[in-house]
């Protein structure tokens, strides 16, 4: 092994902790401000997961660079199998969380904030419960799915079939 490729690695597998973690905890995090009707916290939740879904990019191209440096006797190229998974199942994890799950969690925070103006406007009329999942149901399925597939990447990294 090159001392590149090392260092890529290294910084691949940190990046991958550091950013892709905090990508797929931050969701369920959400979802538990979401039951407490905590408007200003699903928003900033929102925002963070989208900022470390987009960070997440630098753990894919830390992952080419240490491809592009790995020992060529070991065959492993973009044609391998668990190369090739690996980015499709990342793709659409990324997908699915910046196009599903943040706009999932941004909407629960505006739902919150509609029943709390309801409220402040006339405390006397409480307002029909509210809905009862306040959209969590989508934002679990589909936080949980983006979750599943990053778990697969990394077995896959760990497994190379």
């Amino acid at each position: 092994m090159s001392v590149a490729n090392v260092i890529l690695g290294i910084l691949h597998v940190a990046a991958a902790v550091f950013i892709v973690g905090p990508m797929a905890i931050l969701p369920m995090t959400a979802m538990r401000a979401i039951r407490a009707g905590s408007p200003t916290q699903v928003r900033t939740l929102a925002r963070s997961t989208n900022v470390f879904s987009l960070l997440s990019l630098a753990v894919f191209i830390l992952g080419f660079g240490a491809l592009g440096t790995s020992d060529p006797k070991y065959h492993t190229s973009i044609s391998s199998t668990w190369i090739w998974l690996s980015i499709v199942l990342y793709v659409i994890a990324l997908g699915l969380t910046l196009f599903v799950v943040v706009p999932a969690m941004r909407r629960a925070a505006d739902t919150i904030e509609g029943e709390e103006a309801v409220e402040e406007e006339d405390p006397a009329a409480r307002p029909a419960p509210p809905a009862p999942n306040r959209g969590y149901g989508p934002l679990a399925a589909t936080s949980g799915i983006s979750s599943l597939l990053l778990l697969a990447v990394v077995v896959l990294m760990v497994w190379k079939p």
